[in-house]
């Protein structure tokens, strides 16, 4: 062959990689897709779960919780519990061995549209937001800032256009809502317009969540089909570390689980602050506590659909601050998701959450070692996986877009690698040794796992230093407030019918503006 012959062999399969990665490719041939199985990390032994499950269910028994409603304990005392001397309500084993036995499994999390239906269970994995950050990082002026309900919106719109994060939860404070109402009606609304896939929020009053499941009714085109396709899931943190139960969150659970309202039954400890510095200490209680949700919720409505969502979070001991990047989050995050499998239970905790402050080295590193971790064990439901920073206290649009690609990798490393005859390869190794040109550049098998084997970052940079270079040195960051732009100034997804949004701004008091729900929005054209 000749040099010119070689040469134009190259730049026919260059065009051909290129026309391949160019072409659409259905979901479930693609390299990475909502729900892959993991399962391959597992810090705790079978005798550790065992051990952790007896201490949980001697808590529960013995030490009780507190500040139970009178609902509460109405509905729980004719499933078995009792009132110890101390005032606590107290599950014994049998109570949660019954839970257990009637509890839902396997059901699917709705999207507004099917295609982002999700199937959380086994070790099948799912990336989502969640948080309420209360301010902004604006990467230009490398500050914060409060923030808003249209940046929910926003958040919405961007979660939209991402591959791998596949549910959205409310990820921010609306510092501009000035009552509790307000901020409950218009965090659904804001959710819901800017995106099609499953949304997660909260509510602080019982009368709150009525009215969110009307304006539900509406959008969903009645009650039945609201309960058929259930699309908004309560985050409901029922219980406040240590061991007691939070009154007013109690309440909006059971109007929740009585409006088929799915509920995400959300423990919050903080290592050495709220919960035991002892790592096993720290998921023992977070599991005693779920537990005792898990009963709560099946006394009221037995089979209603609840996420197990144990959430401990770690102290830095030095300060007691929280420390969402550390690698102790990691770990225990991944023992409440094997926990979950232990119960055989949709699970849901957060990783993926940082300290630093912006999207930097530091961010990087925390994000990718606690969100890794964390989705090899098989966890369902990996909140906070994100656009996350300040440990909890800031939200940065473009770092959804940067955790986007970053999330596609660990989808990627979730998958793991399939042996089979096939994938050996053997005869394409002796084709090429033998017949071939000694490389596999071009190849048939090349050509046809591009895209079914392989992921490719959207913002990440993989030009060698010469090509960086002439390109002007491009930056992650800059390429992703890029991106966040091209997003917030040309999408404007239409998920709420103009009819329907005008029964809901007649009857509710709604207060994102039409004007930032459109082309021309004037927030960017001004």
């Amino acid at each position: 062959m000749s040099v010119v012959e070689d040469i134009s062999r190259r730049r026919g399969g260059r065009e051909a990689r290129k026309a391949l990665r160019a072409r659409p490719i259905p979901r479930e041939e693609a390299a990475v897709r909502p729900g892959m199985e993991g399962g391959q990390y597992r810090p705790l032994k079978e005798r550790d779960m065992e051990r952790i499950h007896e201490t949980a269910l001697k808590l529960l028994e013995t030490v009780g919780l507190g500040q139970a409603i009178p609902s509460c304990i109405e509905a729980l005392t004719a499933k078995g519990a009792f009132m110890n001397e101390h005032g606590r309500l107290c599950l014994p084993k049998a109570l949660i061995e019954d839970t257990l036995a009637i509890c839902a499994r396997d059901f699917v999390l709705y999207g507004r549209d099917p295609k982002h239906d999700m199937e959380p269970w086994g070790n099948k994995v799912y990336f989502g937001t969640a948080g309420a950050a209360v301010h902004i990082v604006d990467v230009q002026t490398r500050t914060y800032r409060e923030s808003l309900l249209a940046d929910l919106y926003d958040c919405a719109r961007i979660v939209d256009q991402c591959e791998h994060i596949h549910f959205y939860q409310r990820p921010i404070t609306a510092r501009d809502m000035l009552t509790g109402h307000d901020l409950d009606i218009n965090t659904m609304y804001a959710c819901m317009a800017g995106t099609s896939k499953h949304v997660g929020t909260s509510m602080v009053a019982p009368e709150h969540v009525t009215e969110c499941l009307e304006i539900l009714h509406y959008v969903a085109g009645g009650e039945e089909k609201w309960r058929a396709r259930p699309f908004i899931s309560q985050s409901n943190c029922f219980v406040v570390p240590p061991m007691k139960f939070a009154e007013d969150a109690c309440r909006c659970l059971e109007v929740a689980v009585r409006g088929g309202m799915p509920v995400l039954l959300l423990s919050a400890g903080q290592a050495g602050a709220t919960a035991p510095a002892a790592l096993a200490g720290t998921v023992a209680q977070a599991v005693a506590e779920c537990l005792a949700g898990l009963a709560y919720v099946n006394a009221i409505k037995p089979g209603a659909v609840a996420i197990w969502g144990p959430w401990p979070f770690v102290s830095d001991l030095r300060t007691g601050a929280m420390s969402g990047g550390s690698g102790e989050q990691a770990l225990i995050t991944a023992a409440c998701a094997q926990m979950g499998h232990f119960y055989r239970l949709t699970v849901g905790s957060a990783a993926g959450m940082c300290d630093s402050k912006l999207p930097d080295v530091q961010a990087g590193y925390e994000k990718g070692v606690t969100a890794s971790l964390a989705a090899m064990t098989g966890i369902n439901l990996l909140y906070e996986s994100a656009g996350m920073h300040a440990s909890l206290l800031g939200f940065c649009l473009e770092s959804l877009l940067i955790d986007n690609d970053m999330l596609g990798s660990i989808n990627r490393n979730v998958r793991g690698i399939e042996v089979n005859d096939e994938s050996l390869s053997f005869d394409v190794i002796a084709n090429v040794c033998i017949e071939g040109p000694g490389h596999y550049l071009g190849h048939d098998q090349t050509l046809s796992l591009m895209q079914k084997e392989y992921i490719y970052p959207a913002l990440g940079n993989r030009m060698s230093p010469k090509e960086w270079n002439e390109a002007g040195r491009p930056d992650i960051v800059e390429r992703a407030t890029a991106r966040k732009m091209e997003i917030l100034t040309t999408y404007y997804p239409e998920y709420i019918p103009t009819e329907i949004d005008d029964l809901i701004r007649s009857k509710h008091d709604i207060k994102l503006p039409r004007e930032v729900m459109q082309p021309g929005d004037p927030r960017w054209f001004t």
